[in-house]
């Protein structure tokens, strides 16, 4: 497999679990008041999930436009 195929892989990869992570947290709001304490842990890992995938997808982007 080539690098821009591993790199592509990744990106699908962490758009899904950047996803599921967006779920989680839409899913806490909609039932607060309840598990209101979960908020901060819940979005400081939905940040971390967009944070790689954005990274990940600048260093796509990067990749792509080298070639």
């Amino acid at each position: 497999m080539s690098e821009l195929e591993e790199v592509k892989q990744n990106v699908r990869k962490l758009r899904s679990c950047a996803g599921a992570a967006k779920m989680e947290l839409h899913d806490l709001a909609e039932d607060l008041p309840v598990d209101w304490t979960e908020i901060k842990a819940i979005a400081e890992k939905t940040f971390a999930a967009f944070a790689e995938l954005d990274s990940a997808k600048r260093d796509l982007a990067a990749l792509e436009n080298s070639r």
